[in-house]
């Protein structure tokens, strides 16, 4: 199993980054101290997707970090990505693994404990549950889970669990209170003004 070394998730979404370009506020991210990227760029098209998961992949290694790709096993591999990070109702983990290889990382998104439980005894690396708050990049996944189904998801799992949905470095503390290895973020780093100062907030309120 690959080893979950990193406490700050960051999940990309060019279309929160108040126009700045994707790489600009990744490196910033990274600068800042940010060793675990999901490229999550569900709308872009294969080859657009391909070309940019090799640019983010090189940028991320730059700084010592790891890129995961979202959903697309097939665009983690041609690109020699770390990983790849699988929707719920995505490929299983297992699969994932046949074509990956051992050494590189898979992590699952899961929406209660039940989900959880199961991508773990499907083989997933690390898990992110959610959304834990109120958030809008969450909403289509139905309203906050809350930090109790985080617990239960603590009881049952023993791979590192990540709380994703309107966390903020004021939250972190309740949410790895709950049981949570660590914390995604989107919108907290991607939308911030300072993104330096956001990241380093995020990873100053995980080292508590």
């Amino acid at each position: 199993m690959a080893r979950v070394d990193f406490s700050l998730y960051l999940v990309t979404d060019r279309h929160q980054t108040c126009g700045r370009p994707l790489q600009d506020v990744v490196s910033a991210a990274l600068r800042a101290g940010v060793r675990a990227v999901q490229l999550r760029e569900k709308d872009l098209p294969t080859r657009p997707l391909l070309a940019l998961a090799r640019e983010m992949t090189d940028l991320a290694r730059s700084y010592g970090a790891r890129m995961l790709v979202n959903d697309r096993a097939d665009v983690c591999l041609a690109a020699g990505s770390d990983g790849t990070h699988l929707p719920a109702a995505g490929l299983r983990p297992a699969a994932a693994r046949r074509l990956l290889g051992p050494d590189r990382l898979i992590g699952a998104s899961a929406h209660s404990a039940d989900e959880a439980a199961r991508a773990e005894t499907d083989g997933a690396d690390f898990i992110v549950l959610g959304p834990i708050f109120t958030t809008p990049s969450k909403r289509a996944f139905g309203p906050p889970i809350g930090l109790g189904e985080l617990e239960r998801a603590r009881m049952r799992c023993q791979v590192p669990l990540f709380g994703i949905g309107g966390v903020t470095a004021s939250r972190v503390r309740e949410v790895v209170k709950a049981g949570a290895h660590g914390v995604a973020v989107v919108g907290s780093v991607m939308a911030a003004d300072d993104i330096e100062r956001a990241t380093r907030e995020l990873l100053t309120a995980l080292d508590l």
